[in-house]
């Protein structure tokens, strides 16, 4: 059986020798001080303090933490640690931002060639939209010849496979629209954040100061 912490100090602190020129000193439950030339039994398991003969206070000793203690400052260095490594990413963000662009103009300048490809995209799917489009009233014609007799099954094969084109260039075309949103908010957001940081260095790096005569 392992020995509790309250009996591990009483069987360090009886083996402790008596310190020359030192008092051991803590406080007691009822708020009366123990004091001796070495730890005092009152004092095992609490806080106490190692004082001078001259009275100076040498070291001051923390009572052993119990587990709900022990939990919580566990659970705070974690937290610490946490939020050291959140800081320590937010700046090396920040500091990328410094170093890809020179001016709040050229954050401008690749938001909109990202937005320029985004749309040749959308357009490109629009295009084989619009032919599907065509080329499902062209089916549905040759469709009507066969309500009341089988379809063949090429023709059949033909119109599913229309269907899928439709439904796929339809979704291409959202996407790239919610792209070219997504891509609007992410550049606003980095270009509110670099002018902030560069306000904050009080370097206004901004196209207008930068631009020549």
């Amino acid at each position: 059986m392992r020995a509790g912490p309250i009996l591990f100090l009483l069987l360090v602190g009886s083996a402790l020798p008596a310190s020359a020129g030192k008092t051991f000193c803590c406080l007691e439950e009822n708020g009366s001080q123990a004091c001796g030339d070495q730890l005092p039994p009152q004092c095992y398991g609490r806080a106490y303090r190692e004082v001078s003969e001259s009275g100076m206070t040498l070291r001051q000793v923390e009572a052993p933490l119990t587990a709900e203690q022990r939990a919580l400052r566990e659970a705070q260095a974690r937290r610490k640690k946490e939020e050291e490594r959140a800081a320590l990413e937010e700046r090396r963000k920040n500091q990328a931002l410094l170093d890809t662009y020179d001016s709040e103009k050229d954050i401008d300048v690749m938001r909109d060639r990202v937005l320029s490809d985004l749309d040749a995209a959308r357009k490109e799917a629009l295009e084989r939209y619009q032919k599907a489009v065509k080329r499902k009233q062209h089916l549905d014609n040759e469709a009507e010849f066969y309500k009341k007799k089988p379809m063949p099954q090429e023709l059949s094969s033909e119109i599913k496979d229309n269907d899928l084109e439709l439904s796929s260039q339809q979704a291409a075309v959202a996407a790239r629209l919610k792209e070219m949103d997504a891509v609007r908010a992410k550049f606003a957001e980095e270009r509110k954040r670099y002018l902030e940081l560069v306000k904050s260095k009080g370097g206004a790096r901004t196209g207008a100061q930068q631009a020549g005569p």
